[in-house]
């Protein structure tokens, strides 16, 4: 079972990003699947989540109107696109298989680094 994200880097603060994490290993179609993220010395936040048909189902209120998340069950593929992204963003992105904490599974995570 794998969970791979990637996608992260350097933006100054407005860019954009898109995140993705290519899964393997399990039957992806039938999980729901969340992005998390942890800021240097701060615990998780869960960000987003998307149901297994692809709905998105939660949004934290800090990236609500900014992130949106996607999935592409042929590619067993889930996505953050982040718009308009703020300092505050920037921390360790790891996508989980599950809709809310505990998870069973979470990836490596991709890192984000917004600041000028």
């Amino acid at each position: 079972l794998q969970l791979q994200a990637s996608g992260g880097g350097l933006v100054q603060p407005g860019g954009s990003l898109t995140l993705s994490c290519a899964a393997s290993g399990f039957t992806f179609t039938v999980y729901y699947m969340t992005w998390v993220r942890q800021a240097p010395g701060k615990g998780p936040e869960r960000v987003s989540s998307i149901t297994p048909g692809g709905t998105p189902s939660y949004y934290s209120d800090s990236v609500k109107g900014r992130f949106t998340v996607s999935r592409d069950n042929n590619e067993n593929t889930v996505y953050l696109q982040m718009n308009g992204l703020k300092p505050e963003d920037t921390a360790l992105y790891y996508c989980a298989r599950g809709y809310a904490t505990p998870y069973d599974y979470r990836g490596r995570g991709t890192l984000v680094t917004v600041s000028s």
